[in-house]
């Protein structure tokens, strides 16, 4: 015959601390900060790179052939080493040492969320983490307070392989030249505020832009319109 002692004690060796123990345990991991080991870069690289890839030629993302890299001549008042992003044309020049630049396809923001202007690259990060910024939560929680802790590096991170840091000054504009998960947007108006690219792409163009460098982003449609 069991007493209450005996069922107290039986509870006891049979079932786990109080569940709040389990979910702060789970709180704290949900908490930690994003990270992105450094063991999986050379597989992500593989991941998003097209199979015999050609930067020239290579096309399974389906987009208008103009968007593919692209060498051409640069202006001679033109710095070599800085960026140059044509709104319009929804273009990123890369200014190379003999004459040349090297030309992208990319995205860029919707509506008003694109800043032209001139800006300071000062931090390069291979597959970076992500958070998105107050104000974006703010404005659209829907689709991002969920990632309101942040997310891990790869190939699914909406800042993609590679991420340039556009700066003014020493203030981080939390605005990026940055690879995307979303390939089929290159040539339109998707993102939050940055420049996007093909993840290939961005990563042949990362090793070739130093830090220090200059960004410049120049005025969307609407603007030139507005000026007209």
């Amino acid at each position: 015959m069991f007493n209450r002692r005996h069922f107290i004690m039986s509870t006891a060796a049979m079932f786990s601390p109080p569940i709040a123990g389990v979910a702060m345990a789970q709180e704290e991991a949900a908490a930690r900060p994003p990270v992105s080991p450094k063991s999986q870069w050379p597989t992500w690289d593989a991941r998003v790179t097209p199979q015999n890839y050609d930067p020239f030629t290579s096309n399974p993302w389906g987009f208008h052939p103009r968007f593919l890299p692209t060498l051409v001549e640069a202006n001679a008042n033109l710095r070599p080493g800085d960026i140059h992003v044509d709104a319009v044309a929804r273009y990123l020049y890369h200014v190379r040492n003999d004459g040349t630049a090297m030309r992208y396809g990319v995205a860029i923001a919707v509506g008003n969320l694109y800043e032209p202007g001139t800006y300071t690259i000062r931090r390069k990060v291979r597959w970076p983490t992500w958070r998105p910024t107050d104000a974006m939560i703010e404005r659209d929680p829907a689709s991002f307070e969920r990632f309101k802790d942040g997310v891990d590096g790869g190939p699914s991170n909406p800042l993609g392989s590679r991420a340039l840091y556009l700066y003014v000054g020493n203030r981080d504009t939390y605005l990026r030249i940055h690879g995307t998960p979303s390939p089929r947007s290159i040539g339109g108006r998707a993102s939050s505020g940055c420049v996007r690219m093909v993840m290939a792409h961005i990563n042949g163009l990362y090793d070739q832009v130093a830090t220090g460098s200059t960004a410049v982003l120049y005025p969307a449609e609407e603007a030139i319109t507005a000026r007209s």
